[in-house]
């Protein structure tokens, strides 16, 4: 199993961000919602994705958006990769020419083979925990036995994760990559060097938690 790839999303500060890359994240997230309390606007991403290094990268989040809104991002913040957390078509996901990442809300009712073909054009997809009036960083979790095991993308898993548990999280799902948020915050969008550099540490030594210890699925 390749290792796996681990972004600290919902950035608010390039102290953070610098934080997040001397701990070893390989990307960061930037949340242009504005209803979430991790919100950005233009002037603060910018001098955060200037902060970064050439190889780490910066993904801009984004939640049934207007186009314009998302052009104008593109246009004046050194953005890598976009981020759907909404309703977003993949005609729209598509429209800017810019990889992208889809994120599919685990609602209880969902067909997740059918909601996983609708999107063969993006780069990976992100499974997160599913609330009615809430769009990602909830901090909740959900079943994660319910993910396909023959995913034809690259599998990025959210919702709940934390230094307690991100170790077990990979050793279960193998996924391609971890996200989190608000499990690695002292406050919201401030985030915490001490749970940070722990999440990291959990993500890529997952291996070395103790075999009996990793079964635990039922419990998330």
């Amino acid at each position: 199993m390749n290792p796996v790839r681990v972004k600290i999303c919902g950035i608010t500060r390039v102290e953070d961000a610098v934080a997040a890359l001397r701990f070893g994240a390989d990307a960061i997230g930037l949340v242009f919602y504005e209803k979430s309390p991790r919100f950005v606007d233009i002037s603060t991403a910018r001098a955060i994705a200037s902060a970064v290094g050439p190889f780490v990268t910066v993904v801009g989040l984004f939640v049934n958006a207007e186009r314009t809104d998302v052009s104008n991002v593109l246009e004046k913040v050194g953005l890598d990769i976009l981020q759907f957390h909404g309703d977003e078509d993949e005609a729209y996901c598509r429209q800017f020419g810019r990889s992208y990442l889809k994120a599919i809300r685990m609602r209880p009712d969902l067909d997740i083979a059918q909601e996983v073909s609708r999107y063969q054009s993006a780069k990976g997809l992100l499974f997160d925990a599913w609330e009615a009036e809430r769009f990602g960083g909830t901090g909740e979790s959900f079943e994660w036995q319910r993910l396909p095991k023959d995913m034809p993308l690259p599998l990025i898993l959210a919702g709940g994760l934390n230094p307690s548990n991100v170790a077990e999280a990979v050793t279960q799902v193998r996924p391609y990559a971890v996200d989190v948020s608000s499990g690695v915050e002292a406050s919201p969008g401030i985030k915490s060097d001490e749970l940070v550099k722990a999440f990291i540490e959990g993500a890529k030594n997952h291996h070395l938690i103790p075999e009996a210890e990793s079964d635990v699925t039922t419990r998330y």
